[in-house]
């Protein structure tokens, strides 16, 4: 086997990055996503192109936050966790989009399982699979339950204190994987980053509560670099178990279709089956699948 020659592009040769083929799709969901030339790398041999990935970060952002696009030809797994071993930033995480039954598909799940391979080559170990939702107006306009009424908050410390509350019992991967770290205080500041980092408005974010006035959980519309999004939805304990999730997400999806979103993303870990029946209910089909793969510290040769 000839040698590997792995380079990172730039202006100049940005165009390198599309000589692959592209079995995943990832073109057409990637489509509205702005990466870098200078963040994107391939990895060639006897001039084809064996394996490409692009990380990306906001404009503002001096590295990479994530990586969500990795090929890897059939066979070329250790060149795949070559060009990731040998990148000169050091990123946790890696997204492996994929389509909507893609293990019922001899060929897809192939290319996944390749992908996968040469991602935990490369130190990287598997944390969890997603539901990618698109609510569009012509799915029907969820009906309020009216059950739940919904205010703003300019205070952070009031949604960091509901925050605590949520993730102290749940079942979302990411948060769990924050506390095993640093408690629910770190889960908790974690989603607030997240908000923040949301290019949406701030007066956006809202609480519900009872007709009484208990505060039963918060949403958060936003948008982020592809579009309109489904931000959080997240439920106290105390207040779990009377399906108001689907409340929350009714009221972000008329939120945002109220400004104007032609269409509303959203997601949620495979695992949390109660929230992935509310999507459903609410007129969100499953589009695309995601992997979400976790390192520590991934080896860098600079």
């Amino acid at each position: 086997m000839t040698a590997l020659v792995i380079r990172t592009l730039d202006d100049s040769s940005a165009h390198l990055f599309d000589t692959m083929s592209d079995p995943l799709g990832l073109a057409e969901r990637l489509r509205l996503v702005r990466f870098r030339p200078e963040w994107q790398r391939i990895a060639v041999r006897d001039g084809r192109t064996v394996a490409r990935a692009a990380w990306w970060g906001r404009p503002e952002d001096r590295e990479p936050l994530v990586i969500n696009w990795f090929d890897v030809a059939e066979g070329e797994a250790e060149a795949g966790a070559e060009l990731l071993r040998t990148a000169p930033w050091h990123t946790d995480e890696l997204e492996l989009d994929l389509p909507s039954g893609w293990r019922d598909d001899p060929a897809l799940s192939a290319a996944a399982d390749t992908r996968a391979d040469a991602a935990g080559r490369a130190g990287y170990t598997p944390l969890v699979e997603r539901y990618l939702y698109r609510w569009t107006p012509d799915r029907g306009v969820p009906e309020r339950p009216g059950r739940l009424v919904f205010t703003g908050e300019p205070d952070d410390a009031v949604f960091f204190g509901l925050l605590r509350r949520i993730h102290s019992a749940t079942l979302d991967a990411h948060a769990r994987r924050a506390m095993a770290q640093g408690g629910v205080d770190r889960a908790a500041q974690e989603e607030l980053d997240f908000f923040h980092w949301l290019p949406s408005p701030r007066s956006w974010w809202q609480i519900a509560r009872t007709r009484e006035g208990e505060p039963v959980g918060i949403h958060i519309p936003g948008r982020n670099p592809s579009g309109p999004c489904v931000g959080f939805i997240g439920v106290v304990p105390e207040h779990r178990g009377h399906g108001y999730a689907y409340d929350l997400l009714v009221e972000c999806t008329l939120f945002l279709a109220g400004q104007g979103a032609e269409f509303v993303a959203g997601a949620t870990d495979q695992g949390n089956f109660p929230m992935a029946a509310h999507f459903s209910r609410a007129g969100y089909p499953v589009v695309r699948e995601r992997v979400n793969y976790w390192a520590e510290r991934v080896a860098s040769a600079g």
